[in-house]
């Protein structure tokens, strides 16, 4: 039995612990969903008022030049190459996940016009796959969506692209960035990783895997704060070769040249579109600047080690009681959050919320928590597990209001 003196010593001798402190987190809550969206860094609060009092406030337009509005997308990019394996011009910030997935499959699609197909995952994040289908009909690509297992032997001659999210929403599988990749590659075909459920939590080296297009969250590992701005990845090597379809103002060669005709901007900034949201950004930049001395090696050594806690005290003290990890054990097979199967999951994840652990629930029956290295701790996770039993135990789960579904974040 794992008790809550040895979770406590194990925070003690967290070289992680004083991280916590950069955080605003509510007291008496556990906060088990970073994954969906990360906490509230406290430096986020300042920087966002001074964005907006002094920036805005006093400077005026003037900030697009005297505050660095302007670069913005570029300089928060740069930061978030580093914790992710990429060089500081191979990654910039813009719009939304969605959007950005969106202008990396209509432009790389067009590289390979004589191949038909986008392959993607059966059970791939939704809004991943919905763009997929509505990108690949403009592009005049078929959408092929096949199981986990039968992706490798679906590539073939008339693969144009591979899209695929590296760690899975729900059972929190992780792919193998670097084989996946090859084997793409030597079909003939390019990759697209979907980095939103990765970036900020496992270790990433997307150039050492020979990753060429990647997108990814902002507002999840990151810290960015709800909506916040998602980046964009191209390979440098390809960079010149790619023409965002979505052609803004923010992407042209001269954007206050004011002139009809577009000319792409040269590198990774030819995928601006619009103004950036300087608000937004602000706050960004301050999740990102949060992961400052942490190393990732340091952040990945203490998720295995949060999940691996988890595992055992929900063996430990809550057998029996129908809850089945769907995540993979072996650490380099999976991200980083720790997903149950339940017939009555969703009432779960409510009862636990109700008793101040707030985890979250994925359609049909699974109920997910999140272990974000920054800020969880072990008592933490000591403390939701023996929350957990209790519910389990009592049945309090089965109370009428638990069963109330609205709408689900």
């Amino acid at each position: 039995m794992i008790s809550r003196d040895q979770a406590r010593a194990l925070d003690s001798a967290d070289p992680l612990r004083h991280f916590h402190d950069r955080f605003q987190l509510p007291p008496g809550i556990i906060y088990l969903d970073g994954n969906s969206l990360g906490a509230l860094p406290r430096a986020a609060i300042a920087r966002s008022s001074d964005t907006v009092e002094e920036e805005w406030g006093s400077e005026l337009i003037r900030s697009w030049n005297t505050r660095g509005w302007i670069d913005s997308p570029q300089r928060v990019g740069t930061k978030i190459a580093r914790l992710i394996g990429a060089r500081p011009n191979e990654v910039i910030v813009a719009d939304s996940t969605s959007v950005n997935l969106f202008k990396l499959i209509v432009a790389a699609a067009a590289l390979s016009p004589e191949r038909r197909s986008l392959l993607s995952e059966a059970g791939n994040f939704h809004t991943d796959l919905h763009i997929a289908s509505g990108a690949a009909e403009l592009a005049g690509l078929d959408l092929r969506i096949v199981e986990r297992g039968r992706i490798e032997e679906s590539l073939g001659p008339d693969t144009n692209l591979l899209l695929l999210t590296h760690v899975h929403y729900k059972a929190g599988s992780r792919f193998d960035m670097a084989a996946l990749t090859a084997r793409a590659s030597a079909a003939g075909a390019r990759t697209i990783w979907d980095l939103s459920h990765s970036a900020g939590a496992v270790p990433l080296d997307l150039n050492a895997s020979g990753a060429e297009l990647a997108v990814g969250c902002g507002y999840k590992y990151l810290n960015g704060g709800p909506g916040a701005p998602a980046f964009l990845y191209v390979a440098e090597a390809l960079q010149e070769r790619l023409v965002s379809p979505l052609r803004g103002w923010m992407g042209h060669a001269a954007p206050f040249a004011f002139t009809d005709d577009y000319v792409p901007a040269p590198g990774i900034t030819r995928f601006l579109a619009g103004t950036p949201p300087i608000l937004a950004l602000a706050a960004l930049e301050s999740g990102v600047d949060s992961f400052e001395g942490a190393t990732l090696d340091a952040l990945w050594k203490k998720s295995i080690a949060l999940f691996d806690l988890f595992a055992a005290l929900v063996e430990e003290r809550c057998a029996g009681h129908g809850l089945d990890c769907i995540s993979p054990r072996e650490p380099e097979r999976r991200g980083s959050h720790i997903s149950f199967s339940h017939p009555n999951a969703f009432e779960i994840c409510q009862a636990l919320i109700a008793a101040g652990v707030i985890g979250d629930f994925r359609a049909p029956d699974v109920v997910r928590f999140g272990l974000t290295p920054l800020y969880s701790g072990f008592e933490d996770i000591w403390e939701a597990v023996d929350r957990l039993r209790l519910i389990l135990e009592t049945g309090r789960w089965r109370e009428p209001r638990f069963a109330v579904r609205g709408k689900v974040t």
